[in-house]
């Protein structure tokens, strides 16, 4: 291989392994990115309604986060901190504690566990077991969690759990809200393995949940289901993990996901969108009493990414000092509920069925096959959009919360005529 074959695009398929999947789906190369949009080599821009899977909140190089990450590192700010005092942790901790925390009346310590959304959850799960002393952890049917061993134990697609070569232990699959189409009262079948000495269900030390599970097919959970799960938890001294790494940072309309029910978990976990920027970043956030760890007994080289720092203070200032971003949001939410609804209503294809809230939303097909057959056909005329759902048949939609009214019309017509197409 020469080093002009390396500056060709063929480099992606003969260096780069075969483990990449978004680029086969949209087999284009991405030059630049602006707001809702990516644009290729072409010129040729695509609406985006993946947001780097829920990263990009404020869209693509969101000029406020932007502006103020260019004035850091001209000032030659630090990049790498491990977990070093610095200025820009400074800065973002007070702004987190005074925008998110305090308004909330939330109590929590503030961990930086490592960059991404798996290293927050090893951290919740391996908290957990030091304070309860005990191994078991409670996960959902559906869920997803992440893809190292510990995040990998505690979700529910086959497919990722097989990806592991390792049996994945300690962890226990509930059923999650309407799995059983209402047949049951819900957490029956839990509260009876809890309740009954020979049923072989070791005390469990966390229950870990997504309020909207966004790579299950957009299941989304009724408050009155996860006050009910909180209370469960409480009665039985099992703590309650949320997992807010996608649905978090006002996905849903509230900067967390679980506040629509009321409740306070024990401890949360945050990343994709916290840092605002798309630069890695990951929080897990719990209770006073949990933070029982010994200095450095939980650690990491990438803990300390200052410029996620900076941008992550930016959005908080620029967008929840206010609170106007929820009604915004909420308000769209609307506008693409009653667009996804009037689609379902002119497909005449049984099984088509639209939930979500907030700006997540799913358009369910009766199989796989035809949700990737919309979602290449929205490719094609300039949306991107991507499947989920335990056999793909769920299309799922991302929009940034700044798309414009008339951005989310574009993308809900072509997805509309995408599904025509492939009728």
């Amino acid at each position: 291989m020469t080093l002009t074959d390396i500056a060709t695009p063929s480099v992606f398929e003969t260096v780069e392994s075969e483990v990449r999947s978004y680029c086969r789906a949209w087999p284009v190369v991405f030059e630049r990115a602006s707001g809702s949009r990516l644009y290729d080599e072409q010129g040729r821009p695509y609406l985006d309604f993946f947001a780097g899977a829920g990263s990009l909140n404020y869209g693509h190089n969101n000029p406020v986060l932007k502006r103020a990450l260019l004035e850091y590192l001209g000032n030659d700010g630090i990049t790498h901190g491990l977990d070093m005092s610095t200025t820009a942790k400074r800065d973002f901790l007070k702004t987190f504690h005074t925008t998110v925390l305090e308004p909330r009346a939330l109590p929590y310590k503030v961990m930086f566990p490592g960059p991404t959304g798996t290293n927050a959850v090893e951290a919740a799960l391996k908290l957990a077991r030091k304070v309860t002393g005990r191994q078991t952890v409670v996960s959902f049917t559906n869920a997803f969690h992440g893809m190292s061993l510990g995040s990998l134990a505690v979700t529910g697609n086959a497919a990722k759990r097989a990806g592991a070569g390792v049996p994945l232990p300690h962890a226990i699959r509930m059923p999650f809200d309407d799995y059983l189409d209402g047949q049951l009262p819900d957490f029956m079948w839990f509260e009876r393995l809890l309740n009954d000495a020979g049923s072989g269900l070791d005390h469990p030390a966390a229950v870990i949940v997504e309020t909207v599970q966004g790579e299950g097919g957009i299941n989304v959970a009724r408050a009155e289901w996860l006050r009910a799960l909180a209370e469960l938890c409480r009665r039985h001294e099992m703590l309650l993990i949320v997992d807010d790494i996608q649905m978090g940072c006002g996905r849903t309309g509230d900067f967390f996901s679980f506040e629509e029910a009321g409740i306070t978990p024990d401890i949360v976990t945050l990343s994709k969108s916290i840092s605002g920027y798309g630069l890695p970043m990951a929080l897990c956030l719990f209770r006073p009493e949990l933070d029982v760890w010994q200095p450095g007994e939980h650690n990491g080289t990438f803990r300390g990414n200052n410029p996620a720092f900076v941008t992550a203070t930016a959005a908080l200032d620029a967008y929840w000092r206010d609170g106007a971003l929820r009604g915004r949001t909420l308000s769209r939410a609307d506008r693409v509920e009653r667009a996804l609804l009037d689609l379902c209503g002119g497909d005449g294809r049984t099984g088509l069925s639209v939930r979500g809230r907030g700006l997540v939303w799913g358009l369910e097909f009766a199989d796989g096959e035809r949700a990737d057959a919309v979602c290449r056909r929205a490719f094609e005329t300039g949306l991107l959009v991507e499947t989920s759902g335990p056999n793909g048949e769920v299309v799922k939609l991302l929009p940034p919360l700044t798309a414009t009214d008339d951005e989310l019309d574009e993308g809900l017509g072509i997805l509309a005529r995408s599904v025509r197409h492939t009728a």
